[in-house]
């Protein structure tokens, strides 16, 4: 079934948070499926520009909608992740997504505050939500690229100012975390300070966790060990992390890069352990089972297995 973000928000806040998964093609679908329903968690189906690009739009929608056909008892949103204005307008005009994510946040706060309340304007009259992020997280996702030197906090204060001017329902907050797989070098982790600060000027509103994948040490390990080349200084956020940002309204955490990582291992090990197979279907099948269990545990950190019921209750 899906249910718009805003629902999946009402019931988290302060209590669990709601992964968001991006997908690519029918593995991951199926594997992301398979591990909510076993660990029976409410979630969120990310689709981001390059996804869209990759697969075609069409080819995920259907896939998103033979998924829900297939998993009845699923309860899940749909999701643009790190959209320009353009795709977010094709996206809410589609009248498929639950929820939009304008990333203006390369752009000077006035800039960035205007441009996300248009999209506002236009989500809202149909209604769908909108995430807007505020502050840089550094590394690179697909079209989102900021060196270190470049990230920035989000200001507490100027949170509070650009969700009053842009009125946007989420907002994602820069507080120590990292895109892509070539992290933290270093001990860096949550500025929970920071996001408590950001609670208290903004009670009750959910704020979004993106680069949340934790670039497990044995992933690294095991794919390099058949043949990869990932640095093994490469570190993301703890996962134990996430139960400690929870009551300061984390609600939503993003969490991409680790998918592929087991996708990357899945893949390495098989064909070097077979060299002579050619048949993809046996290391995609082995890949959903991975990436199902995989998805399952990451809601275990976030709490939210086990909050399918709670959810079904509240709609």
């Amino acid at each position: 079934m899906i249910v718009t973000t805003k629902q999946l928000f009402e019931v988290a806040y302060g209590k669990f948070a709601v992964g968001a998964y991006n997908i690519n093609n029918m593995e991951q679908t199926l594997g992301l499926f398979r591990g909510n329903i076993q660990s029976k968690a409410p979630f969120i189906v990310q689709i981001s520009k390059g996804a869209r690009k990759y697969a075609e739009v069409k080819m995920l929608e259907n896939m998103i909608r033979a998924a829900e056909e297939l998993f009845p008892e699923a309860i899940f949103a749909v999701h643009l992740d790190h959209g320009d204005e353009e795709t977010c307008y094709d996206c809410i005009d589609s009248g498929f997504y639950s929820s939009v994510m304008i990333d203006a946040s390369h752009h000077p706060f006035k800039e960035n505050a205007a441009i996300t309340k248009r999209v506002v304007e236009r989500a809202h009259a149909k209604g769908i939500s909108v995430e807007a992020e505020l502050g840089q997280l550094g590394g690179v996702e697909e079209d989102v690229k900021v060196d270190e030197k470049n990230a920035n906090l989000t200001d507490p204060n100027e949170a509070k100012e650009f969700v009053r001017q842009s009125g946007c329902d989420s907002l994602a907050v820069a507080i120590g975390t990292s895109h892509g797989a070539y992290k933290f070098t270093g001990s860096q982790g949550l500025h929970f300070n920071r996001i408590a600060e950001i609670q208290k000027l903004l009670p009750q509103y959910p704020l979004v966790m993106h680069g949340s994948s934790s670039v497990p040490a044995e992933e690294v390990r095991r794919i390099n060990e058949a043949g990869g080349g990932i640095p093994t200084t490469a570190k993301g956020v703890d996962e134990n992390e996430f139960a400690k940002a929870i009551p300061l309204g984390v609600t939503k955490v993003n969490i991409d890069t680790d998918g592929r990582l087991v996708w990357t291992r899945v893949h390495r090990e098989f064909f070097r352990d077979y060299p002579e197979a050619f048949d993809f279907r046996k290391p995609g099948t082995t890949y959903m089972t991975e990436y199902a269990n995989f998805i399952a545990h990451k809601n275990e950190k976030l709490l939210s297995a086990g909050k399918l019921e709670e959810v079904r209750k509240s709609l």
